[in-house]
């Protein structure tokens, strides 16, 4: 049976979904997927997987996509980061019995994508997507999508869409916001973008950007055209946003962890659950913060998740008659409910600054105090102050390495010209020498080596040539030096 295309494939292999729950890294695993799903969500993408670890490493695999077989985590797309045509169609080969689509991570901006070498960091590579896209389009028996975000100018991001349907992409979702749009800059995604490419293309479009409830989706399709929309961070603060409802947070807690315990999947990804869950609640309960972030068990996850809920049920018996939710929010802080991200002076304010332009000081500069204050250092140093008492952050104290005279790395300390390992290797090698700082002995093994030719001329057969000796030395030398 051929694979189905464009609006085929959105209509009958993922049954015209319209709400859909982003990829999320450490974050759309299956046991989230599944409670999204039971709250109104109609497709799921696997959190994005890292195609050339998923290539060679089979309990990557496992624990990502080959786990147990769950019918209900139906219509599924996998998503793939990828920067090699054969490596990306590779991965993709085994993963497409699992799932019903591929799709290609073009979107992440973080600077792990940075350094990779993938995600929104391969927008102005036309040629190389072009390649990536029309191999997998040939060799996959599933279709292939693109998740993108935008350029700043509109017409090449139609000229980019239209690119990408041109090579094979088959679904196409557009975040509306550039690379350079993230964290504390994320601001305002741009549905004009979003409308620009649904009229310029003639596969479907799903949405991303903006959505914090039900009606924000239903905005977003009337606006733009778009056949779908993509949450993330309205997804994890209310899973049930596709619903349109506000449920009260310790329900979608426990049905949450009850779910964990019949699939289960790594403590961090619970814990950061439950952060989002309860964010609000925990700006009040902050010593259950400390607690969640502690916690090493999900027996232990659960105390504190009943413990929260304990304390909200109480605040809600407390409760006097036409009291309203406090610190701006909506809703009181044990529902689910969105969280907007505050801005750069937001953060500052935040921080206990004014937001001048000398004056603005972030996590980074409080981590920096020397007085050792640990209310002015981060959540991380602080619970490393708590292992380690005596540890000190003071930069001053802090022990001075000697750099690499090759690269800049640090030198050992024995080393005899005086470069990092990997640099002195090279030139030890390079000089047939030693470095006993490194545990480097080229000029000793091959001494050993010509001593060893020596004793073995005597019964060596007159065919053999002086060169063939030589050679014979060096390929012995080498091997002792572990270069062959």
């Amino acid at each position: 049976m051929p694979k189905l295309r464009g609006e085929a494939f959105w209509r009958e292999t993922l049954r015209s979904a319209h709400y859909v729950v982003a990829p999320m890294v450490d974050q759309s695993e299956l046991a989230w997927r599944l409670l999204s799903r039971r709250h109104g969500a109609q497709l799921c993408y696997t959190p994005m997987l890292h195609a050339q670890v998923f290539l060679r490493d089979a309990n990557y695999r496992r624990e990502n996509l080959y786990g147990e077989a769950c019918p209900e985590d139906r219509p599924l797309i996998v998503q793939f980061c990828a920067n090699d045509p054969e490596v990306f169609v590779q991965a993709a080969l085994l993963a497409q019995d699992y799932c019903d689509a591929i799709d290609l991570n073009l979107g992440c901006p973080q600077m792990i994508a940075k350094r990779g070498h993938y995600g929104a960091f391969l927008q102005e590579e036309w040629d190389l997507l072009q390649r990536m896209i029309l191999l997998a389009n040939e060799k996959l028996s599933v279709p292939i999508t693109c998740k993108i975000r935008v350029f700043p100018d509109i017409d090449k991001t139609v000229k980019y869409a239209q690119m990408l349907e041109k090579a094979g992409c088959q679904l196409l979702t557009v975040h509306g916001r550039t690379k350079e749009q993230k964290g504390p800059l994320a601001g305002v995604a741009s549905w004009e973008h979003i409308q620009a490419v649904r009229k310029a293309v003639n596969i479907p479009v799903f949405a991303n950007g903006n959505i914090q409830c039900l009606s924000d989706v239903e905005e977003c399709i009337r606006k733009t055209g778009v056949h779908g929309v993509m949450s993330a961070e309205g997804n994890l603060h209310n899973p049930a946003l596709f619903e349109g409802r506000n449920p009260l947070v310790w329900e979608m807690a426990e049905e949450y962890l009850e779910i964990v315990q019949k699939y289960p999947c790594p403590l961090s990804y619970v814990r950061a659950h439950l952060f989002k869950l309860w964010h609000h609640t925990l700006q009040v309960h902050q010593q259950l913060r400390e607690e969640l972030a502690k916690v090493k068990t999900l027996e232990g996850i659960v105390d504190v998740n009943r413990e929260l809920k304990l304390r909200c049920q109480e605040e809600i018996a407390n409760q006097k008659e036409g009291e309203k939710p406090k610190e701006g929010l909506p809703f009181f802080h044990w529902i689910c409910q969105p969280y907007i991200r505050p801005g750069p002076k937001e953060r500052c304010r935040e921080n206990g600054d004014s937001g001048t332009e000398k004056g603005v000081r972030g996590k980074r500069a409080l981590e920096e105090e020397e007085d050792g204050n640990s209310e002015l250092l981060s959540k991380n140093k602080q619970k490393k102050k708590l292992r380690n008492p005596n540890k000190s952050f003071d930069p001053s104290l802090k022990p001075k390495y000697a750099k690499c005279d090759q690269c800049g790395n640090p030198k050992g300390n024995k080393c005899v010209f005086n470069m990092c390992r990997g640099c002195c290797k090279k030139r030890a090698f390079k000089e047939t020498a030693d470095c006993p700082g490194h545990g480097l002995l080229f000029k000793t093994k091959y001494e050993k080596s010509l001593s060893w030719q020596h004793s073995q001329r005597g019964i060596q057969t007159p065919e053999i040539s002086q060169t063939g000796d030589a050679e014979v030395g060096e390929t012995a030398v080498l091997k002792e030096a572990g270069d062959i």
